[in-house]
Order: structure tokens, then sequence, then C-alpha cells
């Protein structure tokens, strides 16, 4: 690894795990964390999660994993440019998703509706909340304790956005958003990450499912500009390698031009350690250009992509499997396994969510068909 710079964190000088254990041997406690999240049980069920397109609807179509794999990879080239350690930054990017129900983000919020509606003490749910409550608690991998058990920093970069109220509960990892100050800059550049995985390969499944076209793209800068670089360079390039090289070319575009930007921020305020990061305003940025730019195409895929109807009937049929299994685990508990079941009202509605957000879409859509079909 590269040499790190003042203000980047170190697994030297962490501010530690939950319980106490001896340093590890032969990797950095950062390392550890990383390794532990791609071991467990919630990183490998990742790979039957949706994205977008629904598990069964293609096999080329990026899943949980894959992206978060992809973010990682992104974060990595963007740590070793600024400096950062790279180890926290893939950990954090690796375990981003971790509590990510099934069906995507129709899943989050049929569970998080359902449990206002039919449990409001429940406090709703969130996916950022629950991935944090993956690695705090719900793994069950260590003699000595629940979780995995992960360094502050971590923990940190997972909880990316958080309610005052649920900060007040969340001890260590929640006081920055009561004081209102930042992560650590490979948290943030973690989430940055993430927002470049998902913008241009969501183009990349949209193009390949023929629900948006080329031609729709054009009408925007960001893609526009890169379309015709190509085609100025590979004139008589084919679909399928011409979408693969302005995708790569955005994606350089945007790393960048984020490292330069957050370079420019950190000269402006000049923190010199990873605590002056978090009292300084957000410094991984884009410059206004590209951020613009990069906007314009986020709110193109929300309308086209998202929204449109073969993805909403999808959608609709997600939320209502997972409606349906709430709401039938919520009024008859027997149908659950015993580890599942709770005395407490509201501790059964939270093992509920716990039990629905952990399925991948075929595991879902099977407990659906054993529930409610005769066959």
């Amino acid at each position: 690894m590269a040499e790190l710079a003042p203000f980047a964190s170190s697994p030297e000088r962490s501010r530690g795990r939950r319980h106490t254990e001896a340093p590890p041997t032969g990797r950095n406690a950062f390392q550890r964390d990383r390794d532990r999240i791609i071991h467990c049980n919630a990183f490998r069920l990742l790979e039957y999660k949706t994205q977008v397109f629904i598990n069964h609807e293609g096999d080329l179509f990026r899943t949980r994993l894959t992206h978060s794999i992809e973010v990682a990879q992104i974060a990595r080239t963007l740590a070793r440019n600024l400096g950062l350690h790279e180890d926290l930054t893939e950990a954090i990017s690796l375990a981003h998703d971790l509590g990510h129900t099934p069906f995507g983000h129709a899943g989050q919020d049929e569970l998080n509706a359902c449990l206002r509606q039919h449990v409001p003490a429940a406090g709703g749910f969130e996916h950022n909340l629950q991935s944090l409550r993956v690695v705090d608690e719900l793994e069950e991998r260590y003699a000595e304790f629940n979780g995995l058990n992960l360094c502050f920093e971590t923990r940190e970069g997972i909880l990316k956005h958080c309610s005052l109220k649920h900060a007040r509960l969340l001890g260590d990892v929640g006081e920055r958003f009561l004081a209102r100050t930042q992560p650590s800059l490979e948290a943030q550049i973690a989430n940055l990450a993430d927002e470049i995985a998902y913008n241009n390969h969501d183009i990349d499944d949209g193009l390949r499912s023929g629900l948006i076209s080329i031609e729709q793209l054009q009408m925007l800068e960001i893609f526009a500009t890169h379309h015709a670089q190509v085609k100025r360079k590979y004139p008589r390039l084919e679909k399928r390698r011409l979408i693969a090289e302005i995708i790569r070319a955005m994606i350089n575009t945007l790393v960048i031009d984020l490292t330069d930007n957050t370079l420019a921020n950190i000269r402006r305020h000049q923190p010199g350690s990873a605590d002056e990061v978090r009292a300084c305003p957000m410094l991984a940025a884009f410059s206004p250009s590209i951020r613009s730019q990069a906007d314009a195409l986020k709110s193109f895929l929300f309308e086209n992509l998202y929204r449109h109807y073969r993805v909403v009937r999808m959608s609709t049929k997600a939320r209502a499997i997972v409606r349906e299994l709430f709401v039938a685990f919520l009024n008859e508990p027997r149908l659950l396994a015993e580890e599942h079941r709770r005395d407490d009202a509201v501790e059964q509605a939270r093992a509920i969510a716990d039990y629905i957000a952990g399925m991948t879409d075929r595991y879902a859509i099977r407990e659906h068909g054993l529930l409610f079909r005769m066959d």
C-alpha cells in the first residue's frame, strides 16, 4: 500500500471495536474487517438480491453482490489517488448493502410501510440502518460476540445517513449526526463510489434490457460528450463494445474529477488528521459542472428506467410478496421457525423484518408460494 496521507484513517489509531480483541497477526485491523465481511452470510446472499432487475430476469444483470464489488474497485482507486487507507475503503464499500432486502428498493419501501402501519413502535425499516444491524448484531459466526465486531471506522462508513431519533440510540457511530460532523474521507469516498457505480452500470443494464436507448441518453450532456469521443476514436465500433467504451470513459471522467476536486478541497481546508477531516465540511465532492451532469443522469434513470412500466410491474409484484409475507408472519408467528419468534410484539415485528430482509429474491418468492399456493 502507498504511503498514507496525514488525513487518512489508520488502523493503529482506530477508535476500536465494540468488544475487545487481540490485534490480528499478518494483517491490519481494517483488513480483518474486510475479510470478515467477505466471509459473512449476508455478503454471500447479495449474489441473489436485486439491483434493478429481479434475480430471475437475466444472468447478466447486476446483483447487489456484483454492484458491491464494482463499488469497491472504484473506491480503492480513489483511495489510492488520495492517499487514503484502501483496506478501510474497500471494507466499507463491500458492506454498504448488507442490509438490503430482496427486490431492491421496492422491498425496502414495502417493509418500511408494513412496520410503520402495523407496529409503529418498531420504528420502520431502512436498509442503511439494517446494514449496521447485520454487522453489529445479526451475523452469528463468533463464540464471544454477536455480529462481526468491526472497527468503529468501518461501522461509521456503513452508516451513511441516519435520523436524529435513530442516531441517539446508536452510541458512538450516531454521534456525528447529532454533532453535524462528517465521517472519514474513506467513508466519503466509498459513498460517492457507490453513486458512480450504480449510475453507470444501471445505464449498461438498462440498455441491455432494452428499456432505455442510446438515442434517449444522448440528450444528456455527460453521455453525449463521451459518446462523441468514442465514436470519433472508433467510428465503426459495434453497439455492445460502443456502450462498454462509453461507460468506461464516463467512469474515468467521474473518478478523475472527484479526485481533483477533493484534493482541491483538502488543500483549502488542510486537515492534518482523520479527526480534523470530521470537523471540516464535506471534502469529497465532484466539481459543480460534473455534479450537475451526474444529477441530470440520476434524474433521467429515475424517470426512464426505475419508473419504466416493466420495472414498476415487477416492483408491484415484489411489494405484494413482501407485504403478504410480513402480515402472515405477524398474524401467525407459528408460521416462523422457533428462532424467529419473540414474546414481545415490537421485538417480534423486528425479528420478522430481519428475517424478510435477509431473504434473497428467489427465497422470498418460494416462501410466498409455500404460504399462499395450494399446488
